[in-house]
Formats: C-alpha cells, sequence, structure tokens
C-alpha cells in the first residue's frame, strides 16, 4: 500500500507542476501584433528537403507585418534538387537570398554549421535572426508575434514550439513527449530567471534571437559539436548574460517533423543520448519515468487480482493523474489530447527503449543522421 501511495503523490506533485507551467507561466505571443519595425532575417537551412520545403517558403514569404524581412536559405549539400524547388517558389522574389553551403569542417556537425553560415551571411543591418527549419509552416503573424513577445520579454532567445502535426499511431505515441516533459519537468518562471545554463530548453525548429546576444553567446559556433545544438545554444545565451524563454507557439507555426516510423525512430535515437548525458544519469530518469507513468496500471491490474482494492483504487488513480497530465499539455500546445493521452504509459516505455537503442548505438558509434555521423 505504502508503494502505491508513494507512486499517487509523485505524479500529483508532477501534474500540479505541469498545471501551473501550462496554466500560469508558459508564454503566448499575442494574436495581433503591431508591425515590426526592426530589420529580421529568417534563416532557412535546408538538406534534402526538396520534398518539404514549398509549404514553408511560401509562408515566409506571405509574413505580414514584417516590412524589413529577408529571408536567407542554405542549400547543405542537398543531392535531390533542393535548391531548383527554393529558385522556382521565390521566383526572384528581391527578399530571398540563396546561398550554397560548404562541407562542415572538422569538429562540426551539419546542423550548426549550416546555421552558422546563415548567421554570418545574412542582412548585416539585421537585429533578429530567426531560425526556421523546413517542416516548419508559419502562420501569415508568425514571425511579427514571435519579435514582439522576444522584446516583451526582455529575452535574448525566444523559443516558440510549434504545433507538432500527429498522423500516424506512432506519431500520437511519441510526439507529445516533446512538450510534456518540459512542461511537466521544468519550472518555466525560474528558467527564465535563473542564470544557470542547466535550466535551459529550446526548440530547434522555430527559432528568434536578438542578434547582439546571439554573437556575443558565440553563435552556433559555440556549440559546433553539438547534437542538440538548440538547447546548447540556449546555455549558450545563458553563459553570457543573456535571457531565455519558452512560449507557446502553436498559434503561429505547425510542424510535421517524421514522415514515417523509422524517421521518427532514427530522429529521437540520434538524439536522446545528448538529452541525457551520462548513461547512468539517463537509467536514473528512465526508471522514474517508468516507475511513475507506466508501473500504475500494471499495479492497478495486478492489485485487482491480488485481491487488494485499496492499492488497485490507488494506483488506479495515479494513472488518471498521469493522462491528466498528459491532457493538460496537449490542450497548452495545440495538440491531441484524447484518446491519444490514455496510452500515456506507452508512450513512456517507447520512450525508455529509444533511450537505450540511443546508447547503444551511439556506443557502436552507429549513430547518423542525413547521410553524416553524429555522436
Amino acid at each position: 500500500m505504502t508503494g502505491a501511495l508513494v507512486l499517487l503523490l509523485g505524479v500529483a506533485v508532477l501534474t500540479a507542476h505541469t498545471m501551473v507551467n501550462a496554466g500560469r507561466w508558459l508564454r503566448r505571443p499575442t494574436d495581433d501584433p503591431a508591425t515590426i519595425t526592426e530589420r529580421v532575417a529568417v534563416l532557412l537551412p535546408l538538406r534534402d528537403e526538396a520534398a518539404r520545403v514549398t509549404p514553408c517558403l511560401r509562408a515566409l514569404l506571405a509574413q505580414r507585418g514584417v516590412p524589413g524581412l529577408r529571408v536567407v536559405v542554405l542549400d547543405d549539400g542537398s543531392g535531390d534538387g533542393t535548391a531548383d524547388v527554393v529558385r522556382a517558389v521565390a521566383a526572384g522574389d528581391p527578399r530571398v537570398t540563396l546561398l550554397t553551403g560548404t562541407a562542415p569542417p572538422p569538429g562540426w556537425l551539419g546542423k550548426p554549421h549550416a546555421c552558422w553560415q546563415l548567421a554570418t551571411r545574412a542582412d548585416p543591418s539585421a537585429t533578429v535572426l530567426v531560425f526556421v527549419d523546413a517542416d516548419v509552416v508559419l502562420g501569415p503573424y508568425a514571425v511579427a508575434a514571435a519579435v514582439t513577445e522576444l522584446r516583451a520579454a526582455g529575452a535574448t532567445l525566444l523559443s516558440p514550439y510549434p504545433r507538432i502535426v500527429v498522423r500516424t499511431a506512432a506519431d500520437r505515441l511519441v510526439q507529445p513527449l516533446l512538450q510534456w516533459l518540459w512542461l511537466t519537468f521544468l519550472p518555466l518562471r525560474a528558467m527564465e530567471r535563473s542564470p544557470r545554463p542547466s535550466l535551459a530548453a529550446a526548440g530547434g525548429q522555430f527559432l528568434v534571437v536578438d542578434r547582439v546576444g546571439y554573437l556575443r553567446a558565440g553563435g552556433h559556433a559555440a556549440v559546433a559539436g553539438q547534437v542538440l545544438e538548440d538547447i546548447e545554444l540556449a546555455r549558450a545565451v545563458k553563459r553570457a548574460a543573456g535571457r531565455i524563454a519558452l512560449a507557446d507557439g502553436s498559434r503561429l507555426a505547425s510542424c510535421r517533423m517524421y514522415e514515417t516510423w523509422p524517421q521518427l525512430r532514427d530522429g529521437y535515437t540520434k538524439s536522446l543520448w545528448a538529452s541525457f548525458g551520462h548513461p547512468v544519469a539517463a537509467a536514473v530518469v528512465v526508471a522514474l519515468l517508468l516507475l511513475l507513468y507506466t508501473a500504475p496500471p500494471l499495479v492497478a491490474v495486478s492489485a485487482l487480482f491480488a485481491g487488494a482494492p485499496v492499492v488497485a483504487g490507488a494506483a488506479g488513480l495515479a494513472y488518471l493523474l498521469g493522462v491528466a497530465g498528459r491532457v493538460v499539455s496537449a490542450r497548452a500546445t495545440g495538440g491531441r489530447a484524447w484518446p491519444d493521452a490514455l496510452s500515456h504509459p506507452a508512450s513512456v516505455a517507447v520512450l525508455g527503449w529509444l533511450t537505450l537503442r540511443s546508447y547503444h548505438l551511439r556506443k557502436r558509434r552507429r549513430l547518423s543522421w542525413r547521410g553524416r555521423p553524429v555522436g
């Protein structure tokens, strides 16, 4: 009985924290931003994105409220005609500059190198840099709203998390954990106020940075060899005495990260080892997550068969509170709540397996992404 009550208490505290974060501390950019008077450079790194870049680039060219907008696109060694698609979509629009990237030098991974090339070759008069991935489609006022929120927060870096588009069972099982994890375990207001680099989170799909602060932190050159370059960039900003902030960007942007299960599996596998650090730390965190969120329904069923209704009730309530935390997270970030949240124990179990796979493949030096080795 004591064990079931401990599980119940632990899940209850974490779900309450999710509710406070989502209801009180999560920033939500305005739907009706004023016109941005600053010059803004939107930076779009591309590698083999011919099939996805069209809606992304069209949305960038349709931005409103940013008369000083410039779009810089970098073709990072694509072999699928990505550059030709960019030229066709841009159709000679003077706001668009297409660059040809160079191969990453020793010590650099592909994504940080592409972003650094973009940042250093953007319009020198731009005071704000906006990094966008090819799988992101922005709403018409997304850039204006994000820049407005960056300035209102007094931040150097703002990460407005897009709405994650889910279509397959695998999507619905895994993708909602992105927002759920930081809403549940990261104290948002403390993260903004604290100078500690360890209290940092960011999503590289849509990042807005003050250019002066970005360069003071070393930019992507400071995170050249990092798999999680977005989080490491946020930490670099903090180390340079800058501030970071998270926001719900679900009304500003949408993102379909992976099209297939192999892409999703490999995408998480390449980076989860970097999220947790030392394997012992990963083992402890995963064990705790499994204990709190995967064990309760199993304990509840076992206790019912064993004739222990009180234990079953406590464990069942712990399961329902875990589901409630997923529902709160989904509703706060534009995600799908029902019936997906009911499978939360399975989601956590899959996360545990992906983490194990990540460490296993890294140990054997078999991690790669887009044809380049990582880790």
